[in-house]
């Protein structure tokens, strides 16, 4: 079957909206120590306060979680595409603010419009890309929205460390207005991509959505096999919803739903509790902590940091649909774990912890090297830990569970919960830091146990499965790695019709296999 590059390049620049998010998100933090955004926030003074500083960082948040809530109804009611360019002007403006605050309320104003915009963005993008990606290839394809996320993070670093020697305000607006360009290309490009071929049929524009697959998957060949397998099995999917009334967010409490809801939820909480946001965020702060006195130093160290988890995502994007959902989430939190708890220890071990001036806790490990060397080491291992495992599946594995008719609700919520929990983590970890110090690495390890061992117990694999055949993934026990042979859908038969036993975690994927080599 003739395939085409065009589902490649079409889910790629929809990952632009991922490059917003990560650039925005990384951007404020180099620029909150700027002295010049310094005097403007403050009308001429020296530092911002805690309460400052939070509400600047924390608006974003907030704005983000909204977002996401209003990209549920936005993706089923406007269309998957035309959310993506309203995310898209939404942030647009948020950015535009920002670059030209003159107070700190507009800038205040403009961090929470830019969080509606990624909010929006990411539970958009990977929802779309989920519903264009064909199944072989399907988690490669929304991993393109970490990977342009931790470029985006990577990007802001640097650009803000160039910037922060800019002897005026431009060198706090410089890095906020570079934002705006790629907002703008998502946003006008979006137009040109294609509807979401499932969203298409779900509004009975049967021959559009047709024509839709014929171009990503065959060269624009409407009778190719794949492409008429394909529409057949995405419209007796959507009659079988109708029929049994799948379309409010009600209908993802009742039991058919509710599994799907939580472990949804569940991945995107997971996410934050790994500890990943501590890492990025106070990361100068955790280099610090481990022996870097210079500050010079400690924004390489940062800097390399960023570098590190951009390519660390690479191999997702390469192996993730060979390798598996499970075992990728279940490796990643072994790994991020045993990172954490050796850097807990060797910090208790060999550090002294002491009283700084302001009264908080802190921890000395100048006196020994090898140990501040080995913690760093740790760090970075833990970084690329989390952006091969739980940063790209954690995007993937919610927006491919859930039924066409509530993907958009399903998604949304899980990734509001993401959110959230980003907003939690962004307040607890500066308090663990100062009171616990060391304990707060142990604290995280234990969580990345934890969520290994659930993984283990409750998510059941998805790859190489169609979005059509997940009633059937998860109609097996409520513990994953006992499923290993449940009703599995038959290629010549509709949802609820004749089905065949194949293994949803260890069955024969040669199909699938030689599906995926023609990509």
């Amino acid at each position: 079957m003739a395939r085409t590059a065009q589902v490649y390049i079409v889910s790629l620049f929809a990952a632009i909206g991922g490059f917003c998010f990560g650039y925005d998100t990384g951007v404020i933090s180099g620029v909150l120590t700027m002295s010049h955004f310094i005097s403007l926030m403050t009308g001429g003074g020296t530092t911002l306060s805690a309460l400052q500083t939070g509400t600047i960082t924390g608006l974003l948040l907030a704005g983000c979680f909204v977002g996401a809530l209003l990209a549920g109804p936005s993706a089923e009611h406007l269309s998957r595409k035309r959310s993506i360019i309203l995310g898209s002007f939404v942030f647009s403006i948020g950015a535009a603010v920002q670059c030209g605050t003159n107070s700190y309320g507009m800038m205040v104003g403009g961090r929470a419009v830019s969080g509606l915009g990624i909010g929006m963005l990411s539970m958009i993008v990977p929802l779309y890309q989920s519903e264009l990606a064909p199944k072989e290839i399907r988690g490669r394809l929304i991993s393109l929205q970490q990977l342009m996320i931790t470029t985006g993070l990577m990007v802001a670093f640097w650009i803000g460390a160039g910037c922060e020697h800019i002897d005026s305000e431009a060198s706090f607006r410089i890095p906020l207005g570079i934002q705006i360009i790629p907002a703008l290309i998502l946003g006008v490009g979006a137009i040109f991509l294609p509807y979401s071929p499932r969203w298409l049929i779900s509004k009975g524009r049967n021959d559009e959505a047709l024509v839709v697959l014929a171009n990503l998957h065959a060269n624009g060949d409407k009778s190719d096999a794949y492409v008429v397998q394909e529409y057949d099995d995405i419209i007796r999917q959507i009659e079988h919803e109708r029929r049994v009334s799948v379309s409010s967010y009600l209908e993802l409490l009742k039991p058919g739903l509710r599994r799907r809801l939580i472990l949804g939820i569940l991945i995107q909480v997971f996410q934050q509790f790994t500890g990943i946001n501590s890492i990025m965020y106070y990361a100068p702060k955790i280099f610090t902590q481990a022996g870097i006195a210079d500050n010079s130093a400690t924004l390489i160290a940062s800097g390399v940091n960023g570098v590190l988890n951009m390519f660390a995502t690479l191999p997702a994007v390469l192996y993730l649909d060979r390798l598996g959902r499970r075992m990728t989430l279940i490796s990643g939190a072994l790994f991020m774990g045993i990172c954490m708890l050796l850097t807990g220890i060797v910090m208790s071990a060999t550090g002294r912890v002491f009283v700084d001036a302001t009264g908080s806790k802190a921890i000395d490990m100048s006196g020994n090297i090898s140990a501040s060397y080995f913690c760093i080491v740790m760090i970075y291992l833990f970084v690329a830990g989390f952006a091969y495992s739980w940063g790209p599946v954690g995007w993937v594995y919610p927006a491919e569970i859930f039924p066409v008719s509530v993907r958009a609700k399903g998604n949304s919520l899980a990734t509001a919960s993401n959110w959230l929990m980003n907003f939690v983590i962004s307040e607890i970890v500066p308090v663990m830091l100062d009171t616990i110090t060391w304990g707060t690495y142990i604290f995280f390890g234990c969580c990345c146990f934890i969520m290994s061992i659930c993984v283990f117990l409750f998510f059941p694999e998805t790859k190489g499965r169609s979005l059509e055949e997940m009633d059937l993934v998860f109609s097996g026990s409520i513990f994953a790695f006992r499923n290993k042979d449940i009703a599995f859908h038959d290629d010549k038969n509709a949802a609820g019709q004749t089905f065949e036993h194949r293994s949803v975690e260890e069955g024969s994927l040669e199909k699938g296999a030689a599906a995926k080599d023609q990509y």
